[in-house]
């Protein structure tokens, strides 16, 4: 019974710091966030099983964690406030060219990563022939070009 109360403990610690960290941490992973990554995954293997390394502890573990991310996603769907708490919500950070400086700090995101975006997906070049740009819930920038840009006024004719 300790190893289920320390996996849960873990689990919702995890989730919390994860959530507190932001959407852009997960979307965009880099060498210092997947060293991250491992060490916190050793550190918590290593909080969850004590000693007991028997296969018998590793099997309840594993089980506790899916039944924990099968209880998250069930309560998610049915209670639309807790999933807002655990995934967010997308966020407008650029509107109508105009780039909404204090949500875009709030995310930990930039004009550059914007416009980064704006080039994979619609090889828009500058802020004003963006209509929307919105910060996902799973950390991705969507682009949403001006109509003039959609309709052809990008030069090409």
């Amino acid at each position: 019974m300790d190893s289920v109360i320390r996996v849960i403990v873990m689990y919702l610690f995890l989730l919390l710091v994860l959530r507190l960290s932001g959407k852009r941490t997960l979307a965009e992973t880099d060498t210092f966030d997947l060293l991250t990554l491992l060490i916190i995954s050793e550190t918590t293997q290593q909080a969850m099983v004590d000693h007991d390394h028997s296969m018998t502890n590793a099997f309840l573990l594993i089980t506790t964690l899916v039944g924990l991310t099968i209880l998250i996603s069930v309560l998610k769907q049915y209670f639309p406030t807790f999933s807002k708490i655990v995934d967010d919500m997308p966020l407008i950070i650029v509107e109508h060219g105009r780039p909404l400086k204090d949500r875009m700090n709030k995310s930990r995101v930039d004009e550059e990563d914007v416009l980064e975006s704006a080039r994979l997906l619609h090889g828009v070049e500058r802020m004003d022939q963006i209509k929307y740009a919105v910060l996902e819930r799973s950390g991705e920038i969507s682009i949403i070009p001006t109509d003039q840009w959609r309709l052809g006024g990008n030069g090409a004719g």
